[in-house]
C-alpha cells in the first residue's frame, strides 16, 4: 500500500533537497563495426548507434514526466574507439569523433563518450594514433568525451602512455585556451578503468558488455546532507546507518526510472552507479556533507575519514536497493561542480595533496581541477602518475581530469558553464617532476597481483 508520508519524502527530496537522476545513459558495441575502411567503418557506427539511441531522449523525457524526478543527462557510451578504429588505414581518428559528436547532436543526448584507449600493459597501432587524434578532435566537436586507461593493478602503469597524456592535455588546453581550456574537461586519465560506468567524461562500453544496455547513475547529496542535519551531535553508528537509509531510497528511485526507461526501449538494464554526483548549485555539494559530518571546513583533518565512512555507507545502503550494482560507485569530489568544494579551495582549507589524500577512499580521483596555465606537461603527467599508483596499489578506480588554464594563475576564476561549473585555479608544488616523467618504461604491477 503507497504510503502518504513517502509520497510527500519524495517530493521534498525534488523540490527542496536537489534530488535527481544525474544521467541514464545508453552503452551500444562497436565491435561489428570495424571495417579497413574508416568510411565505411564510421558509416556502420552512425547507422548503429542511431538504430539504438534515435528514442532514447523521447523515452527518458516522458519516464521523467510521469515519475516527477528530474533526469538531468541523456549520453551515449561507445566501445573504445581505439579498438574499432585499429583496423582502418587512417591516419588520424578525429573524423570518428566528428561522426560521434553528429550522432550526439542528431539524438539529442548531452554527451557522447568512448573516444578511448586501452594501454594499461602498452599500445597498439590504433592506441597511439587514437591517443594523438584527441586534442584536435575534442576541439572540433562539442559533446564527445575521452578517456585513456593508463595502468591497472594487474598490469601496471604504462610510463611512457603517461608522459604522452600529460602532454595532450596541454595540447587539448592550448587549442581550447579561448573557453578556459575547457576541452580537458571532456577528458579523463584512468588507472583501472571500469567497463560500465555512466558518468562522464570516462564513460564507455566495454568489451565485456552485451551488445546494448541501459544504466543510470544517480545523484543526491542535498538529500543525504539535510539527513544528517536531522543527527546533529549522534555517534558515527548513527551517522552511518542515516546515510545508509537514505542511499537506500535514492538508489530505489534511480533503479526504478532506469528499468522503466529499460522497458520501454526493449534494452536489457545494465548497472545502477551508486555515487553521489554533486552540482555546482547550491545544497548540492559532497563537501557541505562532510562538513555536516563534524569537519568546519572540508580539508582540514578528519575530512579523509569523514569521506571513507560517506563513501563505504553509500555504497552499504545503495547495494541491497539494486538488482546490479557497477560502474564507479561512492563519492565524486569535483572541485568546479561542487560549491562547497569550491569555496574550501578560497578559504585555504583544500589543496591539491588534500584532495589526493581523499582520492584512496573516494570512488574515484582527481576530478575538474582548474591548475595554472604554464603548468609543464611533465608535472600533469607526474600527477597523473601518482593517481594510476593509488589507483593500482589500492585495487580501485582512481582517474585524473585537470584543466591547465592557458592564461589564468593561481586564484583566478575558470569558467566552464552548465554542470561542469566554474573553479578557482590550484597552487601545485613548483619543484619539478621532469627526470622522473622522462625515464619512461612500465612500472610493474605490484606483488599482491599475482592471485593465480
Amino acid at each position: 500500500m503507497i504510503n502518504r508520508n513517502n509520497i510527500l519524502e519524495t517530493i521534498k527530496m525534488i523540490d527542496e533537497q536537489k534530488f535527481d537522476i544525474r544521467t541514464i545513459t545508453l552503452g551500444v558495441s562497436l565491435l561489428d563495426c570495424a571495417d579497413t575502411s574508416g568510411e565505411k567503418s564510421r558509416m556502420k557506427i552512425y547507422d548503429k548507434v542511431l538504430r539504438y539511441a534515435e528514442k532514447l531522449v523521447p523515452t527518458v523525457e516522458t519516464v521523467e514526466k510521469e515519475f516527477g524526478i528530474p533526469i538531468i543527462n541523456k549520453r551515449i557510451s561507445v566501445t573504445p574507439i581505439a579498438l574499432v578504429a585499429g583496423s582502418s588505414n587512417d591516419k588520424d581518428y578525429v573524423e570518428y569523433a566528428k561522426i560521434l559528436d553528429i550522432i550526439a547532436k542528431e539524438v539529442g543526448v548531452d554527451f557522447i563518450g568512448g573516444f578511448s584507449a586501452l594501454v594499461h600493459k602498452g599500445n597498439s597501432k590504433g592506441d597511439d594514433i587514437l591517443i594523438d587524434s584527441i586534442p584536435a578532435s575534442l576541439y572540433e566537436t562539442n559533446k564527445v568525451c575521452s578517456s585513456v586507461n593508463l595502468a591497472s593493478t594487474r598490469a601496471g602503469i604504462n610510463m611512457n602512455a603517461v608522459k604522452r597524456v600529460g602532454e595532450i592535455v596541454k595540447e587539448t588546453a592550448y587549442l581550447t585556451r579561448h573557453e578556459d581550456s575547457v576541452g580537458c574537461a571532456k577528458f579523463v586519465a584512468f588507472s583501472n578503468a571500469v567497463e560500465d560506468n555512466p558518468f562522464m567524461a570516462g564513460a564507455f562500453h566495454g568489451i565485456g558488455e552485451r551488445e546494448v544496455s541501459i544504466s543510470v547513475g544517480v545523484s543526491g547529496p542535498g538529500v543525504v546532507k539535510n539527513a544528517l542535519e536531522k543527527v546533529k551531535g549522534e555517534s558515527f553508528d548513527v551517522v552511518s546507518e542515516t546515510i545508509k537509509k537514505t542511499a537506500f531510497k535514492i538508489t530505489r528511485a534511480g533503479e526504478l526510472m532506469a528499468k522503466e526507461v529499460s522497458k520501454r526501449m526493449d534494452i536489457p538494464f545494465g548497472i545502477m552507479d551508486l555515487s553521489l554526483a554533486p552540482t555546482p548549485a547550491i545544497g548540492d555539494s559532497v563537501a557541505e556533507i562532510l562538513e555536516e559530518i563534524g569537519v568546519e571546513s572540508c580539508g582540514t583533518h578528519g575530512t579523509t575519514v569523514a569521506l571513507a565512512m560517506l563513501n563505504d555507507a553509500v555504497k552499504k545502503g545503495g547495494i541491497m536497493a539494486s538488482s546490479h550494482v557497477g560502474g564507479l560507485s561512492g563519492a565524486f569530489i569535483p572541485v568546479s561542480e561542487d560549491q562547497g568544494m569550491i569555496d574550501s579551495v578560497n578559504r585555504g582549507s583544500l589543496s591539491i595533496d588534500k584532495l589526493e589524500a581523499m582520492t584512496c577512499v573516494c570512488s574515484v580521483g582527481l576530478d575538474m581541477i582548474a591548475i595554472p596555465g604554464d603548468t609543464p606537461a611533465t608535472t600533469i603527467s607526474a600527477i597523473i602518475a601518482d593517481e594510476c599508483a593509488i589507483g593500482m596499489i589500492n585495487n580501485k578506480s582512481t582517474a585524473v581530469r585537470v584543466i591547465p588554464v592557458y592564461g589564468k594563475k593561481v586564484g583566478e576564476i575558470a569558467e566552464f558553464g552548465g554542470l561542469l561549473g566554474h573553479a578557482p585555479v590550484i597552487q601545485l608544488n613548483s619543484y619539478s617532476s621532469k627526470k622522473l616523467i622522462n625515464r619512461g618504461g612500465r612500472i610493474p604491477a605490484p606483488v599482491h597481483s599475482f592471485k593465480n
